[in-house]
C-alpha cells in the first residue's frame, strides 16, 4: 500500500469556499482516507509539508486538444503520427504542472494517450477522451481547401487530426460506435461553424436534426453523452432540444437560449482564453488569414456571455481550447473569468462543475474522504488572489494525481 501524508495545510472546501486551517490529508492507495488537524503520519508515509500553504483539489479543464501542437489544425492533421504523439507529451506535462490533474479532450486524443498518462508512461493529467470529433462535410472539422476536385478526407487516419468527416444518419451511427470501441468517454459533434477552420462561417449549422438525434441516441446507448461545438443561439438551442448535454464555446448565446439551457440542465464550457491568444499571436504563429478574420466575431461577446449564463443559472465548466504554442496560456482562463465572476465561483467551475460534467461528482474536484487523491499544494490563497494559480505552476509546490506526488 502506498501512503502519502500532506501535513498542516489550509485545506480548501470548494463547496463552501472556506478553509480548514492547519489540517492534514492522509492518502492511501490513491484515495483520500482521512482529513483533520489531529492526524499523524504513518511510519511508511511519504510526507509533504504544507504548513502555511493551500491544499486544494486538482483542477479540471473540460476543453483541451492535447494533440494540437500547431495553431493551423489542417497542418496539424498532416503531421506524421510519431511526431504528433511526441509533440503531445510536453503539452500534457505542462498541463499537469499548471495544476490540471484531469482534462476532457474535445477532439484528437485517444485511448492510448489516456492510458499512457494513467499508467505514468508519460506525465500528464487524467484524460477523458472524445476520440475524433464528428463533422459534416464542409463543417468545423473539415480542413480541406476549396478546390474544383474534392478529394476524400483522410482526416480520421492521422494522430494529429481532431475530427473526422461523417455525413448521414447511418454513417454517424457507425462512427459513434467506432469511437466508443476505440475508447472514447464521450462524443463530440461540430454543430456550428468555427474559427480555426477554413470554409464554415460562424453562423453555419452543423448536421441535420435527424443526424444529431442519431448521435445522441447512440451515445446514450453506450452510457455516455454528446458535447457540441456551437456559437450562435440557433445552433445552441437546436442541439440542446435534441439532447446534447454540453455546449462548447457558446460565445454568442442570448438570454432566451441560456434560459433553455438551464431548463434542460445543459452545461456550457466557455473557452475565452483561446480567443485572447489567437488575437494576440494567431497570425504570427501560422493561423490561416480566414481564421484570423473570424476571431473578433466571437471574442467581444464571450465575456458578456459569462454573466448572462450565470444570471440564467447555467452551470459552466472551465475550458481553454488552446492550440500550438498558446497552450502556455491555459491558466489565464481562470484570470479572465475571475475578473467577471469572482475567484470562488471560478474555482468551483474548475473543480465541482468539471467533475459533474465528467460524471465524477464526489470522486474528482473535492477533498473528501473516499475521493480520488488529486490535490494541489499552493503557495498562496486562491480565494483571495487567483494569481497564485497562473503561469506555469510557478506557485504550485506539489501536484498530486491518483495519490502520486509530482514536484516542480
Amino acid at each position: 500500500m502506498t501512503t502519502l501524508f500532506i501535513r498542516g495545510g489550509n485545506v480548501l472546501d470548494v463547496e463552501s469556499l472556506t478553509y480548514q486551517a492547519g489540517a492534514s490529508v492522509l492518502v492511501e492507495d490513491g484515495r483520500i482516507t482521512a482529513i483533520g488537524s489531529d492526524l499523524t503520519a504513518p511510519a511508511d508515509a511519504t510526507v509533504i509539508d504544507a504548513t502555511g500553504k493551500t491544499v486544494m483539489p486538482g483542477m479540471i479543464d473540460c476543453h483541451v486538444h492535447v494533440v494540437a501542437a500547431h495553431l493551423n489544425l489542417g497542418l496539424n492533421g498532416n503531421v506524421p503520427n510519431a511526431f504528433a504523439t511526441m509533440r503531445a507529451i510536453p503539452i500534457l506535462g505542462g498541463m499537469l504542472k499548471r495544476g490540471f490533474t484531469t482534462v476532457r479532450d474535445a477532439g484528437g486524443a485517444d485511448w492510448t494517450l489516456a492510458e499512457a498518462t494513467r499508467t505514468d508512461l508519460i506525465q500528464g493529467p487524467r484524460i477523458f477522451s472524445s476520440g475524433r470529433a464528428l463533422s459534416q462535410t464542409g463543417g468545423h472539422g473539415d480542413f480541406r481547401a476549396r478546390t474544383d476536385i474534392l478529394e476524400p478526407c483522410a482526416c480520421s487516419q492521422k494522430v494529429g487530426s481532431i475530427a473526422r468527416v461523417v455525413d448521414g444518419v447511418d454513417n454517424l451511427r457507425v462512427a459513434v460506435r467506432e469511437e466508443m470501441l476505440k475508447g472514447a468517454n464521450q462524443i463530440k459533434i461540430m454543430a456550428s461553424g468555427g474559427v480555426a477552420s477554413p470554409n464554415d462561417p460562424i453562423h453555419f449549422l452543423g448536421y441535420s436534426e435527424d443526424e444529431v438525434r442519431a448521435v445522441v441516441e447512440e451515445a446514450g446507448n453506450a452510457g455516455t453523452y454528446v458535447m457540441a461545438h456551437a456559437y450562435t443561439p440557433k445552433a445552441i438551442s437546436r442541439v440542446v432540444k435534441l439532447g446534447v448535454r454540453t455546449i462548447e464555446h457558446g460565445n454568442l448565446v442570448d438570454a432566451e437560449t441560456a434560459a433553455l439551457m438551464a431548463e434542460k440542465g445543459a452545461f456550457m464550457v466557455p473557452t475565452l482564453v483561446t480567443y485572447e491568444a489567437l488575437a494576440s499571436e494567431g497570425e504570427s504563429l501560422g493561423l490561416p488569414p480566414e481564421s484570423v478574420a473570424k476571431i473578433e466575431t466571437v471574442r467581444a461577446t464571450g465575456k458578456a456571455a459569462l454573466r448572462l449564463l450565470q444570471d440564467a443559472g447555467v452551470k459552466m465548466g472551465l475550458g481553454s481550447d488552446l492550440l500550438g504554442a498558446s497552450h502556455r496560456f491555459q491558466s489565464d482562463e481562470l484570470r479572465i473569468r475571475a475578473d467577471i465572476l469572482g475567484n470562488g465561483p471560478v474555482l468551483q467551475q474548475a473543480t465541482l462543475v468539471g467533475a459533474e460534467i465528467l460524471g465524477m461528482t464526489g470522486q474528482l474536484g473535492v477533498i473528501k474522504t473516499g475521493a480520488i487523491a488529486d490535490l494541489l499544494v499552493v503557495d498562496g490563497d486562491p480565494l483571495a488572489d487567483i494569481s497564485c494559480l497562473l503561469g506555469q505552476g510557478d506557485h504550485i509546490q506539489n501536484v498530486v494525481k491518483d495519490g502520486k506526488a509530482y514536484t516542480h
